[in-house]
Parts: C-alpha cells; structure tokens; sequence
C-alpha cells in the first residue's frame, strides 16, 4: 500500500469516529478564535478587556456581559477570548518544536542505530529526569516572568517522548521492504531517513501530539496560575484564575470561568487525540 494510499484510508477513518468529530469542534472553535484575536486584536472584543468599569462590578453573567464582570468592572467574556492567543501560540509553539526536534532525534537514533542511537538516548534520558517543573520555573526565573520565556522554558523540557516515540517507529519502519529497496537504488541515508522513516511516523507522532497538547495548555497554565507568565492586568486564563480565586465563594463565575475554559480545551484535544489513535490502531488491525 502507498503513503498516500495509506494517508486517505487513515482519514477516512478519523472522518468517521464521534469522539474526534466533538473534539475536532471544540478544538476549532479555541483555535478559530485564537486566530482571529491574534489578527484582528480587540477589534472582534465586545469591550476593551483592560478598561475598567465597562459594567458594574462583580454584576454576573448577562446578556449585556456574557460571563459577568470583575471587581474592576472589566468584561469577562473579553478578558476570556483576549486569553486564548496566548494559550494557543505557546502549545502550538511547544508542540511543533517538540515534533520537530524529537521527531528528527528519535528517527535518526532508530535508523542509524550503533553509537548514534546510544548517544542521542542517553541525552533524551539525562532530559527525562530532570524534573521539569521546576527546572521550567528556575529558567523562567532567570530570563523574567513572560510568555516567550515561559514558552522557551516548557519546550525545552517537552521534546523527549516525541525522541522515545520517534525511535520505536524508525526500528519498526527500517525493517520494511520499500526501505530495503530504497537502500538498494542508492539513496543516501538522510534521503531515506527523511522521506521515508520519519514521513512515515508522522501519523502516530501527529496521534501523541494532539493527546499532548492539553498537557501543554495545563502546564502552561499551571505556570500562569503561580506568576510566571504575563502579569495581572494582561488577560491570561491561568492568570485570571489565581487573580480571582479569592472571589469563589461570593462570586464563583470570575475563577471558575476561565477555569472551565481550560479543562473544555484540554478535553476537546483528548477527544481529537483519542479519536486518532483509535483510526490509527484500526488502520494497522486490519
């Protein structure tokens, strides 16, 4: 069977899963507005998501506010969809780098193999035990409170598993015939390293990646929550959170909003994750 036959059977399956069908709307709504706020800015904004008093403070979630208002009197719903381009640009930023780097690292340990394949895992394994929480937040520490700084911080910790995964694709893939004949015509090893080996993991990496996500924005957000991100006013998710914690048990919207936003994303990634794992253990069952 050809990739691109095997690409089209692949996403006719995923067509066809529910899970991935709610994960996929949940997921293009986050990202639809992340685009469109990253583009346009406050224009797509209701109300200007710093100025204050714009409502009543502390008025709760109404037509006129959809989810209420602060003890400033600033816009929640604002605040929320201003919120988003960050949580979007620092996963997608984190996850493209870890597919690329881990990706490239784990497929050339696996082919090559030998002393390359030993000396790129024990690099991935010494990344492995570092606790990488903290190390995020002393790196944080040292280059300042910020989203780029924050985004450096969690990709160069998040690249591992993609390298792990990678590696057990290439062992796999390297033993096919269409590789041996790649060998065989002459094709130098970079050449059938990229077009074939790592070409080939894509799927079941692009599978991982989608599961990951929601682990980036949490962490992401967790990371927010305790400061090391953009600082209050900015509207940040993880941020809003801890800034309105104090208020959960006179007026539960201002925590618990942005608080459901987080968990809705990082649900609506696992549903489109599982969804393409279960299209992906299909095709290969059969």
């Amino acid at each position: 069977m050809t990739m691109n036959k095997r690409l089209k059977d692949f996403w006719k399956l995923v067509a066809f899963n529910r899970e991935t069908k709610a994960g996929f709307a949940i997921v293009a709504v986050f990202m639809v507005v992340a685009i469109l706020e990253g583009l346009l800015g406050n224009l797509i904004l209701p109300y200007d998501p710093i100025k204050a008093f714009v409502g009543v403070p502390f008025s709760p979630p109404s037509l006129a506010h959809p989810f209420g208002t602060e003890e400033l009197g600033r816009d929640m719903f604002s605040r929320i969809v201003a919120g988003t381009t960050n949580d979007a640009l620092v996963s997608l930023a984190v996850i493209v780098f870890s597919f690329a780097v881990g990706g490239l690292v784990g497929s050339m340990a696996g082919y090559m193999g030998g002393y390359v394949d030993e000396f790129l895992m024990r690099v991935t394994d010494v990344f492995f035990v570092i606790p990488g929480l903290i190390l995020a937040m002393v790196i944080v520490t040292v280059l300042g409170p910020s989203v780029l700084n924050l985004t450096i911080a969690i990709a160069v910790l998040w690249w591992p598993p993609y390298a792990r995964l990678a590696r057990s694709e290439a062992l796999r893939i390297a033993s096919a015939n269409f590789v041996e004949s790649a060998r065989l015509s002459g094709l130098s090893a970079p050449r059938i390293m990229f077009r074939h080996i790592f070409r080939m993991s894509m799927p079941t990496l692009l599978v991982y990646a989608t599961l990951d996500i929601g682990t980036v924005v949490l962490t992401y957000s967790g990371l927010a929550f305790l400061g090391f991100s953009v600082s209050p006013p900015a509207p940040d998710w993880g941020v809003m959170v801890a800034q309105y914690e104090q208020f959960l048990f006179l007026d539960p919207w201002l925590p618990l909003i942005p608080a459901v936003v987080i968990v809705t994303v990082v649900i609506g990634f696992s549903l489109l994750g599982d969804g393409l794992k279960a299209a992906l253990q299909q095709q290969r069952g059969r």
